[in-house]
Protein backbone atom coordinates (compact mmCIF):
# COMPACT_ATOMS: atom_id res chain seq x y z
CA UNK A 1 0.00 0.00 0.00
CA UNK A 2 1.28 3.46 -0.87
CA UNK A 3 2.31 5.58 2.11
CA UNK A 4 -0.22 8.47 2.21
CA UNK A 5 2.32 10.84 3.81
CA UNK A 6 4.89 10.09 1.12
CA UNK A 7 2.27 10.65 -1.59
CA UNK A 8 1.24 13.95 0.00
CA UNK A 9 4.78 15.32 0.13
CA UNK A 10 5.69 14.02 -3.30
CA UNK A 11 2.79 15.96 -4.79
CA UNK A 12 3.58 19.19 -2.92
CA UNK A 13 7.26 19.01 -3.75
CA UNK A 14 6.50 18.37 -7.42
CA UNK A 15 4.24 21.44 -7.52
CA UNK A 16 7.02 23.53 -6.00
CA UNK A 17 9.58 22.08 -8.39
CA UNK A 18 7.44 22.98 -11.39
CA UNK A 19 6.75 26.48 -10.06
CA UNK A 20 10.44 27.15 -9.35
CA UNK A 21 11.43 25.92 -12.80
CA UNK A 22 8.82 28.21 -14.36
CA UNK A 23 10.40 31.08 -12.40
CA UNK A 24 13.82 30.38 -13.95
CA UNK A 25 15.39 28.64 -10.96
CA UNK A 26 17.45 25.50 -11.54
CA UNK A 27 15.69 22.90 -9.39
CA UNK A 28 16.83 19.60 -7.92
CA UNK A 29 14.88 17.18 -5.74
CA UNK A 30 16.54 15.01 -3.09
CA UNK A 31 14.90 12.41 -0.87
CA UNK A 32 17.12 13.15 2.13
CA UNK A 33 20.13 15.16 3.26
CA UNK A 34 22.59 12.51 2.08
CA UNK A 35 21.11 12.62 -1.43
CA UNK A 36 21.20 16.42 -1.35
CA UNK A 37 24.86 16.41 -0.38
CA UNK A 38 25.74 14.05 -3.21
CA UNK A 39 23.77 16.14 -5.71
CA UNK A 40 25.54 19.32 -4.69
CA UNK A 41 29.05 17.87 -4.61
CA UNK A 42 28.89 15.60 -7.66
CA UNK A 43 26.61 17.55 -9.99
CA UNK A 44 25.87 21.14 -9.03
CA UNK A 45 29.26 22.33 -7.79
CA UNK A 46 31.31 20.81 -10.66
CA UNK A 47 28.94 22.44 -13.13
CA UNK A 48 29.85 25.90 -11.80
CA UNK A 49 33.64 25.47 -12.25
CA UNK A 50 33.92 27.28 -8.92
CA UNK A 51 37.23 28.44 -7.53
CA UNK A 52 35.81 30.31 -4.52
CA UNK A 53 32.91 29.56 -2.18
CA UNK A 54 31.24 30.84 0.96
CA UNK A 55 27.96 30.32 2.76
CA UNK A 56 25.27 31.86 4.91
CA UNK A 57 23.86 30.42 8.10
CA UNK A 58 21.66 27.39 7.39
CA UNK A 59 20.94 24.37 9.56
CA UNK A 60 19.63 22.54 6.48
CA UNK A 61 22.86 23.14 4.58
CA UNK A 62 24.89 21.93 7.56
CA UNK A 63 22.83 18.72 7.68
CA UNK A 64 23.82 17.81 4.10
CA UNK A 65 27.50 17.46 5.05
CA UNK A 66 28.51 19.73 2.16
CA UNK A 67 30.39 22.19 4.35
CA UNK A 68 32.58 19.44 5.81
CA UNK A 69 33.47 18.21 2.34
CA UNK A 70 34.23 21.69 1.02
CA UNK A 71 36.78 22.07 3.79
CA UNK A 72 38.71 19.11 2.40
CA UNK A 73 39.06 20.61 -1.10
CA UNK A 74 42.36 22.47 -1.26
CA UNK A 75 41.58 23.74 -4.77
CA UNK A 76 38.85 26.03 -3.45
CA UNK A 77 39.27 29.44 -1.87
CA UNK A 78 36.90 29.34 1.08
CA UNK A 79 35.72 32.49 2.81
CA UNK A 80 34.66 31.49 6.32
CA UNK A 81 32.23 33.98 7.78
CA UNK A 82 31.35 32.13 11.01
CA UNK A 83 34.82 31.27 12.30
CA UNK A 84 35.06 31.45 16.09
CA UNK A 85 37.67 33.60 17.78
CA UNK A 86 37.74 36.13 14.94
CA UNK A 87 37.02 39.81 15.72
CA UNK A 88 33.57 41.00 14.66
CA UNK A 89 35.03 43.61 12.33
CA UNK A 90 36.97 40.90 10.47
CA UNK A 91 33.88 38.70 10.22
CA UNK A 92 31.91 41.57 8.67
CA UNK A 93 34.71 42.20 6.18
CA UNK A 94 34.71 38.52 5.22
CA UNK A 95 30.97 38.69 4.67
CA UNK A 96 31.52 41.59 2.30
CA UNK A 97 34.13 39.57 0.41
CA UNK A 98 31.75 36.58 0.28
CA UNK A 99 29.46 38.57 -2.00
CA UNK A 100 31.98 38.07 -4.82
CA UNK A 101 32.55 34.31 -4.63
CA UNK A 102 31.76 31.92 -7.46
CA UNK A 103 29.27 29.91 -5.38
CA UNK A 104 27.35 30.96 -2.28
CA UNK A 105 25.51 28.29 -0.29
CA UNK A 106 22.62 28.94 2.07
CA UNK A 107 19.07 27.97 2.98
CA UNK A 108 15.70 29.70 2.75
CA UNK A 109 13.28 30.62 5.52
CA UNK A 110 10.28 29.83 3.36
CA UNK A 111 9.29 28.67 -0.12
CA UNK A 112 5.88 29.44 -1.58
CA UNK A 113 3.94 26.99 -3.70
CA UNK A 114 4.12 29.49 -6.55
CA UNK A 115 7.92 29.30 -6.50
CA UNK A 116 9.05 32.33 -4.48
CA UNK A 117 11.83 32.37 -1.90
CA UNK A 118 11.12 34.46 1.21
CA UNK A 119 13.88 35.33 3.67
CA UNK A 120 14.47 37.53 6.71
CA UNK A 121 17.98 38.47 7.84
CA UNK A 122 19.71 40.15 10.75
CA UNK A 123 22.81 41.60 9.06
CA UNK A 124 21.66 41.21 5.45
CA UNK A 125 24.68 39.36 4.08
CA UNK A 126 22.68 36.20 3.34
CA UNK A 127 19.86 37.92 1.47
CA UNK A 128 22.35 40.22 -0.25
CA UNK A 129 24.17 37.21 -1.69
CA UNK A 130 20.92 35.67 -2.89
CA UNK A 131 19.96 38.90 -4.65
CA UNK A 132 23.26 39.84 -6.31
CA UNK A 133 27.00 39.23 -6.28
CA UNK A 134 27.98 35.57 -6.28
CA UNK A 135 27.94 34.00 -9.74
CA UNK A 136 25.93 31.06 -8.45
CA UNK A 137 23.72 30.56 -5.40
CA UNK A 138 22.79 27.10 -4.08
CA UNK A 139 19.84 27.01 -1.69
CA UNK A 140 18.86 23.92 0.31
CA UNK A 141 15.22 23.78 1.42
CA UNK A 142 13.44 21.19 3.55
CA UNK A 143 9.80 20.36 2.79
CA UNK A 144 8.65 21.98 6.04
CA UNK A 145 9.49 25.40 4.57
CA UNK A 146 6.75 25.10 1.91
CA UNK A 147 3.86 27.52 2.45
CA UNK A 148 0.87 28.61 0.33
CA UNK A 149 2.01 32.18 -0.39
CA UNK A 150 4.07 35.21 0.64
CA UNK A 151 1.77 36.24 3.50
CA UNK A 152 1.97 32.74 4.99
CA UNK A 153 5.74 32.77 4.48
CA UNK A 154 6.13 36.01 6.42
CA UNK A 155 3.87 34.76 9.19
CA UNK A 156 5.83 31.52 9.43
CA UNK A 157 9.11 33.39 9.68
CA UNK A 158 7.99 35.97 12.24
CA UNK A 159 5.97 33.59 14.43
CA UNK A 160 8.18 30.49 14.25
CA UNK A 161 11.54 30.62 12.49
CA UNK A 162 12.77 33.96 13.84
CA UNK A 163 12.00 33.32 17.54
CA UNK A 164 13.52 29.84 17.30
CA UNK A 165 16.61 31.22 15.59
CA UNK A 166 17.02 33.82 18.34
CA UNK A 167 16.59 31.17 21.03
CA UNK A 168 19.32 28.95 19.57
CA UNK A 169 21.94 31.72 19.71
CA UNK A 170 23.46 32.01 23.16
CA UNK A 171 24.10 35.48 24.49
CA UNK A 172 21.38 37.30 22.58
CA UNK A 173 18.62 39.17 24.37
CA UNK A 174 15.38 39.76 22.49
CA UNK A 175 11.78 39.65 23.73
CA UNK A 176 11.02 36.66 21.49
CA UNK A 177 13.56 34.57 23.41
CA UNK A 178 11.41 35.00 26.50
CA UNK A 179 7.96 34.89 24.89
CA UNK A 180 8.46 32.73 21.76
CA UNK A 181 6.56 35.32 19.74
CA UNK A 182 7.49 38.41 17.72
CA UNK A 183 6.81 41.80 19.30
CA UNK A 184 8.47 43.90 16.56
CA UNK A 185 11.15 44.80 19.10
CA UNK A 186 13.80 47.49 19.17
CA UNK A 187 16.42 45.27 20.79
CA UNK A 188 20.04 45.82 19.67
CA UNK A 189 20.09 42.03 19.13
CA UNK A 190 17.03 42.13 16.86
CA UNK A 191 17.49 39.56 14.08
CA UNK A 192 14.54 40.68 11.92
CA UNK A 193 15.98 43.55 9.88
CA UNK A 194 16.09 42.78 6.14
CA UNK A 195 13.42 41.04 4.06
CA UNK A 196 13.88 39.62 0.59
CA UNK A 197 11.35 38.05 -1.76
CA UNK A 198 12.92 36.34 -4.76
CA UNK A 199 10.23 36.05 -7.42
CA UNK A 200 12.48 34.69 -10.16
CA UNK A 201 16.11 33.77 -10.72
CA UNK A 202 17.99 36.26 -12.86
CA UNK A 203 19.85 35.26 -14.88
CA UNK A 204 18.02 31.99 -15.49
CA UNK A 205 19.59 29.21 -13.44
CA UNK A 206 21.84 31.46 -11.33
CA UNK A 207 19.93 30.37 -8.23
CA UNK A 208 19.81 26.62 -7.79
CA UNK A 209 17.28 25.22 -5.34
CA UNK A 210 17.67 21.77 -3.82
CA UNK A 211 14.30 20.61 -2.48
CA UNK A 212 14.73 17.96 0.19
CA UNK A 213 11.91 15.58 1.12
CA UNK A 214 12.57 15.91 4.85
CA UNK A 215 11.65 18.32 7.63
CA UNK A 216 14.85 20.30 8.14
CA UNK A 217 16.05 23.44 9.86
CA UNK A 218 13.81 26.17 11.17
Amino acid sequence: MTDPLQTYWSKRIERCRAALAKNNFAVYVAENTADAGRLILSEILPGTAARSVSWGDSMTLQATGVLDELGKDDTLRIIRTFETGIPRQEIIERRRQALLVDVFFTGSNALTESGQLVNLDMVGNRVAAIVFGPRHVVITVGRNKIVPGVEAAMQRIKDYAAPLNAIRHAGWSTPCIRTARCSDCRSPDRICNVWSITEKSYPRGRIKVVLINQDLGL
